[in-house]
């Protein structure tokens, strides 16, 4: 059994690169916006600094997203499929505590993207203001975020057929006039030169606040050349959706049309005459005003794709999570038939929320721009942790080299994340604040679930089968369904939960014509849906593993049904072996799927800590959908039943009785 999925993009062609263009390369695709603007800020224009500042974004993306990630974490490639999560399952055999850096990167990533589709919009939209200064730019951003929210629903494949082209004019527009600015001062090239950079991470650069004249120094404004790279964790999530060939080269024409355009910006700004900005936005300086009104159209497109690859990849994050057991069992929607595609309500609900408060609360992109990259320099560390096994025991590159490549990204990110703390109190505690939340979210149901399934009781099933053998031809006791099917954790043929058992033994005994035991098994592989069965006792006692892709939204009782159907048409399976007569009235025989839950036992008697962290898992579950939604069940064929799960005795103690008076 197969699940059908689309084939990776293993050719290069015009098409396959237009539509990397469109999926992957939006939010880095968009930073030229606001990148040097947030490095100039209030400070004096000097050409120390902006060549230091163009010479840092350069070496920025040649250092980060050309060298760690196009050509050393593209490598790490999980059956096509790229992410923090792909790479978690590729290398956990290898570190005990991997899902640390796991959960704190993938937290931090969804956190700060909550900024992306703010900062992309706002700062496109601004553009505006250039010929109506006091444009309601709040409003207008807001409903721009919160129609590209409601069209996830119906899924984005239609739309996305435009991406690619869009994003091709956008960044052909940055690369012309980019060059056009250039031709004005060749000279501007030089700033590529690396020893600007290092004179701008050791000057300090004179900047008027409040009227008062004071200075920073040039390496605390890393934080703001940090956002040239910010998308760069997008290019690996996007591994599967068009394959590493395709990103390696549309990267090159992306990269060349980013530093054409920012040395186009520096060009203006040593040559404008300007002392420093206030209202302009060099992005726009440099288009003519016959051309002004198009690109802004252009950019707000451009900001929508980027926000559109943020929201995507929240989808796949989260749905990654709720099968890891990282996250509680959510609704989860396949808006269209495109792999990996998917719509969780619940998210797009937050993430839109949290676009919309992002908004109301900075109002304008110069605000978010200063909140905006500290939790994403946390994400790039955590990344960099993991690859590091990934290279030293997957790729089993020398340890020396790995040493010296790993340390040079950990020097370089950690550099980038001290710079960026000044950005705490500016706003960049928001997005650490909801990464906390986040975190506490993916501990508690990964912790809560190891917990309760290390005290889960088992026991041997070969004990049982001929008691199961001789409940199914006892016609003295009703017959409870032609084929019970229990979902058990055991992968293993000879155990079975302990509390299955009871439930089948159970005051009333559950007679069936069938006990199947079927096992979920969440496999390493994105997209792997296959099964295997073993015949305990034939046609009477089947156990059922279906190992599922983690990537894969579960739908057990179609899977179920189909190999029931594969069964019955190779003779694996006969069905004409029931005990009465049904089959005459129904030939489709009936279902009951057995679903048991626990709950903490008013007996136990546990430490405060303890209490918390099981209360808080069991809550969370009830935040979450039902079990039988999760797994792909219909209520009617599912029986829910619930045991007390005994965890802790609590401690001795004697009654004392009392005579009568």
């Amino acid at each position: 059994m197969t699940i059908s999925k689309n084939e990776q993009f293993s050719t290069i062609s015009y098409a396959t690169i237009l539509v990397t263009l469109g999926i992957v390369f939006g939010d880095i695709g968009t930073s030229p916006l606001y990148v040097m603007r947030a490095i100039l800020g209030e400070k004096e224009i000097s050409t120390m600094l902006v060549y230091g500042g163009i010479s840092s974004i350069f070496w920025t993306l040649t250092l980060q997203t050309t060298i760690k990630y196009v050509f050393i974490t593209l490598k790490a490639d999980n059956q096509g499929e790229g992410g923090i999560f792909s790479l978690y399952q590729l290398v956990k055999k290898y570190g005990k505590n991997l899902v640390i850096p796991t959960v704190i990167g993938s937290c931090t990533l969804l956190a700060d993207g909550i900024i992306t589709p703010a900062i992309s919009v706002t700062s496109a939209i601004e553009g505006f203001a250039k010929i109506t200064p006091n444009i309601p730019t709040v409003p207008i951003v807001i409903t721009i975020i919160s129609v590209l929210f409601f069209f996830q629903r119906f899924g984005t494949q239609k739309i996305g057929i435009a991406f690619g082209p869009v994003m091709f004019v956008w960044f052909s527009m940055m690369f012309i006039f980019g060059v056009i600015q250039i031709s004005y001062h060749p000279d501007i090239i030089t700033a590529l030169n690396p020893i600007y950079t290092i004179q701008f991470i050791t000057h300090s650069f004179p900047v008027t606040v409040a009227g008062i004249q004071t200075s920073v120094h040039g390496f605390w404004l890393l934080g703001a050349v940090f956002l040239c790279t910010t998308g760069a964790e997008a290019l690996y999530s996007d591994l599967g959706h068009v394959g590493e060939k395709n990103i390696k080269i549309s990267w090159i024409f992306v990269k060349i049309c980013l530093v054409v355009n920012y040395l186009g910006q520096a060009s203006w700004l040593t040559h404008t005459g300007i002392k420093n900005l206030t209202t302009e936005n060099p992005f726009f300086e440099i288009i003519p005003d016959w051309f002004l009104i198009p690109s802004i159209i252009i950019a707000t497109f451009a900001a929508i794709i980027a926000s559109q690859a943020l929201i995507s990849g929240s989808f796949t994050l989260i749905n990654e999570a709720v099968n890891l057991d990282l996250w509680p069992k959510i609704a989860i929607r396949q808006p269209s038939e495109i792999k990996g595609q998917t719509y969780i309500p619940s998210i797009n609900l937050i993430l839109w929320a949290g676009c919309v408060l992002v908004v109301l609360y900075f109002k304008d992109s110069v605000h978010m721009e200063a909140a905006y990259g500290l939790a994403i320099t946390l994400t790039m560390l955590m990344t960099t942790v993991l690859l590091f096994f990934f290279l030293r025991y997957k790729l089993k590159w020398n340890s020396s080299l790995v040493n010296v490549v790993i340390g040079l990204f950990f020097i370089i990110e950690f550099s980038f994340f001290i710079a960026n703390l000044t950005k705490f109190t500016d706003g960049g505690m928001i997005t650490i604040f909801i990464s906390g939340i986040f975190m506490m979210i993916m501990y508690f149901i990964y912790n809560g679930k190891r917990e309760t399934n290390s005290f889960t009781k088992y026991t041997s099933l070969e004990n049982y089968t001929d008691l199961l053998n001789s409940l199914s031809v006892d016609k003295t006791i009703p017959k409870y369904a032609s084929h019970l099917i229990y979902l058990t954790k055991t992968q293993t043929q000879e155990k079975i939960e302990k509390k299955i058992m009871n439930s089948i033994f159970s005051t009333t005994p559950k007679r069936a014509d069938v006990y199947w035991f079927l096992h979920l098994n969440y496999v390493n592989s994105p997209f792997t849906l296959e099964y295997k069965i073993k015949e305990i006792v034939d046609n009477k006692i089947i156990k059922l593993d279906i190992n599922i892709g983690f990537r894969i939204t579960p739908k057990c009782e179609y899977y179920f049904k189909q190999i029931i159907k594969e069964l019955v048409e190779s003779n694996e399976l006969d069905l004409s072996l029931v005990d009465d007569n049904i089959l005459k009235y129904n030939s489709k025989p009936d279902f009951k799927f057995v679903i048991i839950k626990n709950f903490i036992s008013i007996e136990n008697d546990f430490s405060f800590f303890e209490d918390l962290k099981l209360k808080m898992y069991f809550m969370l579950k009830r935040i979450g959908i039902s079990d039988e939604n999760y797994f792909g069940l219909d209520k009617n064929d599912v029986i829910t039943e619930e045991v007390p799960l005994f965890l802790q005795k609590p401690k001795r103690f004697k009654l004392k009785r009392l005579d009568n008076a």
